[in-house]
């Protein structure tokens, strides 16, 4: 097995892991409706969402987007920025995990997509955190994977040396950019293979 010195980790799906159906169900959509809303948020014509993981606007001006978009969801969609806190779900074993490779010798980043205040709120109590050496975020540069500038980022802040680490994403697309930037990356698909992954990490 080849040994590696840093171990990055994407956020969501990864460390935490997201309920965003389940937070709109909750707030009184049907599934359908969920689905519907989801999609308008996520995979907007004028790419919205990104923009609000790059910084580049406000919550106030990334609402307006959407309001122009979707009036009659504005309500919804404007709760769900809002309310951040109730869309991730805890990881307990896999931060558990995290920190046996800390304790192992390894050095630990974050390298992820995401707007500043939902970072926040999805990273002030989790665990892991006291264990990461450090984090390169989108909205920190305004830049956002799968962009080699991101991962270009992380490695200039910290001094990381591509070949001497690993990256664990949920998405193909930004573990293929850090393929490319000739870091070996890993989809994380499920939980259970994640943490028998890890465990091998660790106990190398």
């Amino acid at each position: 097995m080849k040994k590696y010195r840093n171990i990055i980790f994407d956020l969501g799906d990864v460390l935490l892991l997201y309920r965003w159906r389940a937070m709109l169900t909750d707030y009184g959509l049907s599934l359908d409706q969920a689905e519907r809303v989801g999609h308008e948020m996520f995979d907007s014509p004028q790419g919205i969402w990104h923009k609000f993981d790059l910084g580049i606007e406000t919550d106030e001006e990334i609402i307006a987007d959407f309001e122009k978009l979707y009036p009659s969801d504005i309500k919804v969609i404007r709760w769900f920025i809002e309310h951040g806190e109730f869309m991730h779900v805890p990881r307990p074993k896999i931060w558990d995990m995290v920190h046996r490779l800390k304790l192992a010798g390894y050095n630990l980043y974050l390298l992820s997509n995401y707007p500043e205040g939902l970072f926040k709120k999805h990273t002030q109590y989790s665990d892991f955190m006291d264990d990461m050496d450090g984090a390169m975020v989108s909205y920190m540069i305004h830049k956002a994977k799968p962009d080699r500038d991101i991962y270009a980022a992380l490695c200039e802040k910290y001094s990381l040396d591509p070949k001497e680490s690993i990256f664990f994403d949920d998405r193909s697309e930004n573990v293929e950019g850090a393929r490319a930037f000739g870091m070996d990356s890993e989809l994380v698909t499920d939980q259970t293979s994640f943490l028998i992954r890890l465990n091998e990490l660790a106990s190398a």
